[in-house]
């Protein structure tokens, strides 16, 4: 039996090779997040492989806890370290008593898809999504297409950290292949355009290289390579289609082969970005907008679901509203946003880093960035004289901000947002004016979103996988505006805590 991790130890020792650490923090609310490092760095570890393999032992014991059927899906994204963490976090399963069924490289959306393609309950995905190299990660689920939230996430922690694991009989080892090719099928067979459209695929040199350009390929689109060569070190910018570095590069291609849209894909392929022909970035809510629009006209009635970091304009679009759609704010994060539309029997769900969740019959309910990519190049199709500039000039007019990510230590953020929370609600309260207009509501649904009178909104909220706080904000009236309410409101208030440190970019 292995012993209970430890929060920390010294590399290069006899301990580190021989006593799991896992420090506490890198349980998030919905996923599992470490640094394990990479040569060069002087950063201290968060996991070792012994901590990896305590934590496959600790879902594997969570898991007939749930009384579920003990089989999982296990793939791995496309780092130089990801298939040894695998490996290490199989062995877990497996001394718990679990039937591994292991997928090799994959996107969390194909791990997903394995789930539903060999009926599977359970599914272990090791990725680190987006984040910088020297990550690692876990994504998990045990009731698909639904993800860990912060309750499975709390038990998860306790069994791992408090060495509470049952070993049990049974543990067996599975190899799948072809994979890959189902899941591409599955998705390109949703749309098979009508209409010629050439596509940049941007890929950042991550595991979606390995996918997106195949799968669009094979709905029918001309198809331009962007950085899609897989390369661990990631040699051009992160894998992250919220970043502008990648933003930036998009829109480049756009305009140099007069494609019709960029599609930009995160680390592990459940994330999409959109440039249109114009080489305008259009902000993933945005884009979840135009989507809604498009479909609430086939689907009267529909629900949507929008996470607290989304423009306002769901709650005033004239279309919606004409097509009987409606539309609720809920919790930022893929697992929040995924499972609020199960539960609410939403036709999609739209997140504004990019995760977008397509209920049957246009998906199986989980975050995949290939579908989202077939979902806007259907639109396009449906209407053949527009172009997806043209679209998105139809919307209302709004201003809004880039995610901006002040660093806030993980042991430090959520008090922060709760003081921020409380000065928000006593503002309220005592009838304070932001930037000369009343506030109208505070939802505290996720940290504060702030809406004034005249639709303006601002968010401050605690991210739920990185050390930093999540700052958005827009204006219903300019550009000058929205500036004015960061710099005006957010970035002096947030200046008031020594704890929150240097923006990853500002406006």
């Amino acid at each position: 039996m292995l012993p209970a991790p430890r929060a920390s130890l010294s590399p290069n020792s006899a301990e580190f090779e021989t006593i799991p650490l896992v420090k506490p923090t890198g349980f998030r609310e919905y996923d599992a997040r470490w640094w394990f490092g990479i040569q060069g760095e002087d950063k201290p570890p968060e996991l070792n492989l012994l901590g990896v393999q305590a934590l496959g032992l600790g879902l594997g014991t969570l898991i007939h806890e749930f009384g579920v059927a003990p089989r999982i899906v296990v793939g791995h994204d496309f780092r130089f370290y990801s298939l040894s963490i695998k490996q290490a976090l199989m062995l877990g399963l497996m001394q718990a008593g679990l039937e591994v069924n292991d997928i090799g490289l994959a996107l969390s959306p194909t791990a997903y898809f394995a789930q539903f393609a060999l009926d599977i309950p359970c599914v272990a995905m090791v990725t680190a999504s987006h984040n910088e190299n020297g990550w690692t990660g876990v994504k998990m689920g045990a009731d698909r297409p639904l993800t860990f939230g912060p309750d499975e996430m709390g038990r998860l922690k306790e069994i791992v950290l408090g060495g509470k694991f049952k070993t049990r009989d049974g543990g067996a080892y599975k190899r799948i292949e072809g994979m890959r090719d189902r899941h591409i099928e599955d998705v390109a067979k949703r749309v098979q355009l009508k209409k010629k459209l050439k596509v940049v695929a941007a890929c950042g040199n991550g595991t979606a290289g390995a996918f997106a350009p195949e799968a669009l390929r094979r709905m029918g689109a001309e198809v331009i390579d962007l950085h899609t060569a897989l390369d661990w070190t990631f040699p051009n910018y992160n894998a992250n289609p919220e970043d502008s570095e990648m933003l930036h590069d998009m829109a480049a291609a756009v305009k140099k082969h007069g494609a019709d849209v960029a599609l930009g894909f995160d680390g592990d392929g459940d994330r999409c970005g959109v440039v249109d022909d114009e080489g305008e970035e259009i902000f993933a809510d945005k884009v979840g907008l135009m989507l809604a629009r498009d479909l609430s006209a086939e689907h009267k009635n529909a629900t949507f679901i929008a996470d607290v970091k989304s423009t306002g304009l769901y709650a005033i679009d004239p279309v919606l509203q004409a097509n009987g759609a409606k539309v609720d704010y809920w919790k930022t994060g893929h697992s929040y946003i995924k499972r609020r539309t199960t539960e609410l029997n939403a036709l999609a769900g739209f997140e504004k880093s990019g995760h977008f969740f397509f209920r049957p019959p246009l998906g199986h309910g989980y975050d995949d960035g290939l579908v989202a990519a077939s979902a806007v190049l259907a639109m396009l199709d449906r209407n053949p004289d527009k172009k997806l500039s043209e679209l998105k000039k139809a919307l209302p007019k709004s201003y809004t901000s880039l995610t901006m990510s002040p660093h806030c230590d993980d042991e430090k953020k959520y008090g922060i947002v709760d003081q921020v929370v409380a000065q928000y609600q006593q503002a309220a309260k005592n009838g304070e004016k932001i930037a000369g207009r009343s506030i109208r509501d505070v939802n505290t649904v996720n940290g504060a979103r702030v809406t004034l009178e005249d639709g303006a909104w601002v968010l401050v909220r605690a991210s739920s996988n990185k050390p930093e706080l999540v700052v958005v904000v827009e204006s219903m009236t300019s550009e000058e505006d929205m500036r004015g309410l960061f710099r005006n409101e957010v970035k002096p208030r947030l200046a008031r805590f020594s704890e929150v440190g240097k923006y990853n970019q500002e406006i």
